[in-house]
């Protein structure tokens, strides 16, 4: 553990001075540093930049003939200054950038301050920032870079204790969440990754899932001609919330409705983010209170840590009850997270039929794949901003809330749990968590990598040549199940509105139809090189090559060796292999900062994943060399 440590949320409360703290010099400069590696790295991936090799000058993504580093020029869109670092190119056009290298100078060769608003203002045009974006981009990377430095000083358990658990697995809960809040890079693709815009630094500190403080539920209960709620097949309402809640407190907010003259009959009860219940639906929905169609009812007993997704959280009072997730209205990573009652409205029916099919295939049962179904979920219809809104509008997500299981029940004696999101975090002396995962295991590093892919990779192609479903299976949307430092299982989430049916393979009910989407059949193969091999194994695989544990070669040969093994395994499948290539040359490159800095408002429409993509060309594929 680090030495230095900041106040609490609560003990900065009454100390404006103390909010800030966490903002020196000395961080404000490492923050910089490290931003600015990742923006020269992501950016240059997504070929927005070109950094030209010094004496040699090769474009962009062309392999170093030693696989050694190399030192790399960038000049701004003015001509008026020059970044110079050391990279090394990997596969995957993966630029792994010492940050230590990283020198701003000026025409005159004059050394200047890495300052990453600086840097994302010299580059606007060749990133594509209109005018009227680039203050806003400006302030979410303020935001990011300020976020980097309150985790500086916070401090965080060394990769080893993470790796161990610091209960020794007799308390799985409290490892797993110290692990969820102790992520200190955000998405690995985005380099603007810890906007928030809306939170206030009093928010930050008690709501960020990087503080880790405890979080009391707000709830309200809102009238039933307004507002709907959805089960899982045989989970009543009333049954439902006193799991949730306990009887007792569902009394007690039965009698404050009576005092008031109302009659509990008339209400459902909902859980809603203390932020947005302070800043949104006092203000916003004040007719809806006024009319007593909602009715503000106070805190829950139980506290809550947020977790990575911001506006989902975890119970620490009761871990084997669901994780609540909110609607927010923040600006965050390209979207503001509020969550749709159009949507929630089908959300559990979505979770049953998915959960079916998975208890009902004996390949995802073979390699344990589980999920946490969205068992209950309850939307409010607003008819004021529903009627002067379009379709997809902020303004029709504002209240809504949905109940996700607890993967602790799932887990056998002696097993821990880690967000896959862990596997990309380094500490802060370098150590990768990875690697002392490996450490635990006592294995050696491919033989982890075959057991971890037998568990994460083989289930997700396996929905995709099945079914030609996908999940948007991320770090932050898996959950891993490790045993000694193994993953043993995945375990997928945040199903309701991120997986989508591609294809005709499967049938899917009139009332969950909204998870088909009209894809490319040349597109649908991006759900593996897309959102797996680049967005995931283009990191890890950068992690375990730069700390030691293995090459490239046999990084990627072990991915290829986990495919040909399952397509073997399946030969009934082999016209979906032709058609969905994993072995190809190449896939195109989807960029995920284009998206953000095209519109970081709302850079997709969940409706319709396929039509709002930016592509630049594309990527030699590591697997091809398998064939």
């Amino acid at each position: 553990m680090s030495a230095t440590t900041i106040d609490s949320p609560a003990a900065v409360a009454t100390a404006p001075a103390g909010a800030v703290a966490h903002l020196t010099p000395a961080r404000w400069a490492a923050a910089n540093r490290h931003l600015v590696r990742k923006a020269l790295a992501e950016f240059s991936h997504e070929r927005l930049l070109t950094p030209q090799r010094v004496g040699a000058p090769a474009p962009a993504g062309q392999a170093l003939p030693s696989g050694g580093p190399a030192e790399y020029r960038l000049a701004d869109d003015g001509g008026t200054v020059e970044y110079r670092f050391s990279a090394r190119l990997l596969q995957l056009d993966h630029w792994a950038i010492d940050p230590e290298s990283i020198r701003k100078m000026d025409l005159g060769g004059r050394d200047l301050p890495v300052d990453a608003l600086d840097f994302i203002a010299e580059f606007r045009g060749s990133l594509g920032i209109d005018a009227a974006m680039l203050p806003v981009y400006l302030e979410e990377v303020s935001s990011t870079l300020a976020s980097h430095a309150y985790k500086q000083a916070a401090g965080a358990p060394d990769s080893e204790l993470l790796a161990a658990g610091p209960s020794g697995g007799a308390d799985p809960a409290a490892d797993f969440q110290l692990v969820e809040r102790s992520m200190t890079e955000g998405h690995p693709c985005f380099v603007a990754n810890n906007g928030r815009l809306g939170f206030g630094i009093h928010d930050y500190r008690a709501f960020a899932p990087e503080t880790g403080a405890p979080v009391q539920i707000q709830w309200l209960a809102v009238h039933s001609s307004k507002a709907v709620f959805t089960a899982s097949a045989g989970l009543g309402y009333r049954a439902h919330l006193e799991a949730e809640l306990g009887a007792a407190v569902l009394a007690s907010f039965d009698a404050l409705l009576c005092s008031r003259g109302l009659a509990p009959a008339d209400y459902l009860l909902m859980p809603v983010h203390p932020w947005q219940w302070e800043n949104k639906i006092a203000v916003t929905f004040a007719a809806e209170i006024a009319a007593r169609h909602i009715v503000h009812l106070g805190a829950g007993q139980d506290l809550y840590q947020a977790q990575q997704s911001i506006r989902t959280f975890f119970n620490n009072s009761a871990p084997a009850k669901c994780y609540v997730k909110t609607a927010m209205s923040v600006l965050n990573m390209g979207f503001m997270r509020g969550l749709s009652p159009q949507y929630m409205k089908a959300t559990p029916a979505i979770n049953d039929w998915l959960y079916e099919l998975i208890n009902a295939d004996s390949t995802l049962g073979h390699h344990g794949l589980a999920m946490l179904r969205e068992s209950a979920a309850i939307g409010y219809h607003n008819a004021y901003y529903e009627n002067a809104s379009e379709h997809g509008s902020p303004y029709r997500k504002m209240l809504s809330a949905l109940w996700r299981e607890s993967p602790l029940p799932l887990l056998k004696e002696g097993q821990q749990l880690a967000t896959m999101a862990s596997l990309l975090h380094v500490d802060a002396d370098g150590v990768p968590l990875a690697s002392a995962l490996i450490r635990r295991s006592r294995l050696g590093a491919a033989e982890w990598l075959r057991r971890y892919l037998h568990a994460y990779l083989v289930p997700v192609v396996h929905c995709l040549y099945r079914y030609e479903l996908a999940f948007m299976p991320h770090g932050e949307n898996v959950i891993l199940v490790l045993e000694d430092g193994v993953p043993v299982r995945a375990i997928m989430k945040d199903i309701g509105e991120e997986i989508v049916l591609m294809g005709d393979l499967v049938a899917v009910p009139q009332e969950i139809a909204r998870i088909k989407a009209e894809i490319p059949e040349s597109e649908m193969v991006l759900a593996i090189f897309t959102d797996v091999f680049d967005c995931i194994f283009r990191f890890l695989a950068a992690i375990l090559v730069e700390d030691g544990q293995l090459d490239e070669d046999t990084f990627w040969a072990t991915v290829a060796a986990a495919i040909h093994g399952y397509q073997q395994d399946h030969p009934e499948l082999a016209d979906a292999f032709d058609r969905h290539d994993l072995f190809a040359a190449d896939f195109d490159l989807s960029c995920l900062n284009r998206l953000q800095l095209r519109n970081n408002a709302n850079m997709l429409d969940l409706a319709d994943p396929s039509g709002g993509l930016a592509m630049a060309g594309k990527l030699a594929n590591p697997l091809a060399a398998f064939r």
